[in-house]
């Protein structure tokens, strides 16, 4: 083996070998001392060309739905458009030259507010200045209209070669348009950000996460680099009802319209669960028009007017300072309160002298109510407000929305003196009737809703569930906020004198023939601020609230009108609102049977036309009708037999017809349209159809024979 291996000889080569790669090394580490730092800001800067930040990646926003999980709101695709003109090299520059007329041509056809000649030159501009991201159109456009224009020479190309490419956003868009508008809330676009409503309350959860990408240069291309991925949005299942709030908004829309109003609220709430299940704001715009504008319903800070007199009563009888054979003397409609002259609406009338407590809500008097209040609390009104705060008109709802408002209804105060330093004589008195307190008619309806719940108030609810990927995330259940608002024996009684309110007061017009309203007429002025509440021309605000059907419960709601001027009438035009809603609802639950549409002109047999017999088998026979035939086939088998349909009183007789060859024109009387145009172009004749139902004549006759081109003319007659 020593023979073999010369020591003397292969030890230097090793050595030389050794030297060489060490060599090699020393000169490795003094190139990279030499990089990091005589060139560490050249290759900084080189580093900072091939890659850049990190590019947030929105996720998709959750949807919005109605309680029986229709869309209210949903996101959808919008692009924006851009060119790069640098991408593609020379060779996009010759394909650009040869195709950018069709080009224009082509935007023009998918965007006809501009021509083909403004597109070329606008394009041609963006060329010469060599632009990367040349807006083709200025707006965004669907993913319909983007797939159009994707579709164009050139555009049609990968952005790398054509350097057609696109900015997506995620557009909200609402499939019932502006129903619940301010409700369910909207964006801002530009932003993408929650602008109002329930969007905004409840955007972190509709939101979801940013997740980030991060673009890098890897041989010579950029890499897009999900360094955390979005989490989409969640969805959330509100209580609104699609039916119940388009019926609402008609029902307002229809009245203001008919009187001239300037702005309609109504809302209706679930009895039991408290659920909101329409709300409309709807106020007059410059163009007649009436839109969503404010959440009225949970923002509008207005005296109720009569509608505060049941709040009143409820604390007078709960406090048992009086009962309901109380008797009161109204005199003939004007009374000396401290000086201020308070007035019944039957004043000119001579007013209703002396009348029992019931009564005087029944026919909203004025004076009765005041009395009554002024009577028992004047010498400690803390007492009649402590008793409206236990009966839960005080209490703040703490809605979901930016805006809303809490209840403004003073507390008398007392200085070190015991001189009260926020109140007057006549505070009370007007306050009794709906004066001198601030109340949003959401809180106006939760306390009725009370009264319609056997005395338990519900907090409104208008989210019920979020809802991600199908499973149910995160429950929002019905909320009691007092559960007993009054005594049984008081809530009994007031329930009473809303149900007479409506049957045998104010409100008969709030009232239907076919089922139980209970409910309280409101007409209150509204005050100007400074100038009062009679300067230049009056304005009004019109209420009804109240619940049906008034024996068993199941829904409340409150309509509000505000309007200008003279006539003005809760009961007449809130309550004729109310009235219709009521009996909308009612009618959407009346299930009848289909035997109770039949009457003696009723067809029980349905009108066959003739054609393909077999397909009509297999249709009448699934629904129990007897046919008659004479002939044997399947419908599953996919082949026709064609024939005639007679029918008579119990079943319909299917016969099959002599088939023609096909040089020859069959019979299509009696086929219907989709029939004989099979079985007439299928031996090469040409149809042309008038009219629709059921073939009457037809220009070439059965048995003809065809000649090549020819047409045949069908008449058509239901």
């Amino acid at each position: 083996m020593s023979s073999q291996f010369d020591r003397k000889k292969m030890i230097p080569r090793f050595k030389i070998i050794a030297y060489v790669m060490v060599l090699i090394g020393i000169c490795i580490q003094l190139k990279a001392m030499y990089i990091a730092t005589v060139k560490r800001d050249y290759w900084i800067e080189v580093a900072s060309r091939l890659k850049k930040d990190s590019v947030d990646v929105k996720p998709i926003r959750g949807n919005i739905l109605s309680s029986d999980g229709r869309l209210m709101a949903s996101s959808l695709p919008e692009y924006r458009l851009y060119m790069d003109f640098v991408a593609g090299g020379p060779k996009k520059d010759t394909l650009w030259q040869e195709k950018v007329d069709s080009i224009c041509m082509g935007l023009h056809e998918i965007f006809p507010e501009k021509s083909a000649a403004e597109f070329k030159r606008d394009l041609e501009e963006g060329r010469k200045k060599k632009s990367q991201n040349w807006p083709i159109w200025k707006k965004r456009v669907s993913y319909d209209v983007y797939t159009e224009v994707k579709r164009l020479p050139v555009f049609c190309l990968s952005p790398n070669r054509g350097g057609f490419h696109v900015e997506a956003f995620n557009a909200r868009q609402r499939p019932f348009g502006s129903l619940a508008q301010r409700t369910v809330g909207d964006m801002f676009g530009a932003k993408d950000t929650a602008r109002c409503g329930l969007e905004l309350s409840y955007d972190s959860i509709l939101r979801g996460k940013v997740g980030k990408i991060r673009r890098q240069k890897v041989m010579n291309k950029y890499l897009s680099i999900t360094t955390q991925e979005p989490v989409n949005g969640a969805d959330i299942v509100t209580t609104i009802d699609v039916n119940m709030q388009d019926l609402a908004e008609r029902a307002v829309i229809n009245e203001l319209k008919e009187i001239n109003g300037n702005v309609g609220v109504a809302i209706v709430m679930e009895v039991k669960t408290g659920d909101i299940k329409a709300i409309v704001n709807m106020s007059k715009c410059s163009d007649g028009a009436y839109r969503e504008l404010k959440n009225n319903a949970v923002s509008d800070l207005l005296e109720p007017g009569s509608v505060f007199k049941t709040a009143s009563l409820m604390v007078a009888l709960d406090d048992g300072v009086v009962d309901t054979t109380y008797m009161v003397d109204t005199g003939s409609g004007i009374w000396d309160m401290y000086g201020a002259k308070m007035r019944d609406h039957n004043w000119h009338r001579g007013g209703y002298q002396t009348i029992s407590l019931p009564r005087t809500l029944e026919v909203s008097s004025n004076i009765g109510v005041s009395r009554i209040i002024d009577k028992y609390y004047s010498k400690n009104p803390e007492k009649f407000v402590e008793g409206i705060d236990r009966i839960g008109l005080r209490t703040d709802l703490k809605l979901p929305f930016v805006g809303a408002t809490a209840p403004r209804i003073r507390m008398p105060k007392k200085n070190d003196r015991g001189q009260y330093t926020n109140w007057s004589k006549t505070a009370l008195p007007w306050m009794s009737i709906g004066y001198e307190t601030q109340i949003p008619p959401i809180s106006t309806l939760a306390f009725y809703n009370a009264i319609a719940n056997n005395g338990t108030m519900m907090r409104p609810r208008f989210v019920k569930q979020v809802v991600k990927d199908g499973e149910v995330i995160q429950e929002f259940p019905p909320e009691v906020i007092k559960q007993k608002i009054c005594k049984d024996k008081t809530l009994k009684e007031i329930q009473t004198i809303l149900e007479h309110v409506v049957s045998q007061g104010l409100g008969k017009k709030a009232g239907s023939p076919s089922f139980k309203v209970a409910g309280k007429t409101g007409t209150a002025q509204i005050s100007k601020g400074a100038g009062g509440y009679k300067s230049g021309q009056v304005n009004y605000l019109l209420s009804f609230a109240g619940y049906f059907p008034a024996d068993n419960p199941r829904y409340s709601c409150i309509v509000c009108i505000q309007k200008s001027g003279l006539p003005a009438s809760g009961g007449g035009m809130s309550g004729v609102v109310f009235h219709h809603i009521a009996e909308g609802i009612m009618a959407q639950d009346i299930k009848l049977d289909v035997t109770d549409a039949r009457d003696s002109t009723s067809i029980l047999i349905p009108d066959v036309k003739s054609g393909n017999i077999i397909a009509a088998d297999y249709v009448l026979s699934h629904l129990g009708i007897n046919t008659n035939k004479n002939w044997s086939g399947s419908y599953t088998d996919g082949n026709p037999i064609w024939g005639k349909a007679e029918r008579n009183s119990s079943s319909v007789l299917l016969a099959q017809t002599p088939a023609y060859n096909s040089k020859t024109v069959p019979d299509v009387l009696g086929m219907g349209a989709r029939d004989a145009v099979y079985v007439l172009e299928s031996r090469g004749v040409k149809v042309r159809l008038d009219g629709r139902g059921k073939v009457k004549t037809q220009s070439l006759p059965a048995g003809h024979i065809i000649k090549k081109g020819e047409t045949c003319y069908l008449k058509l007659e239901l």
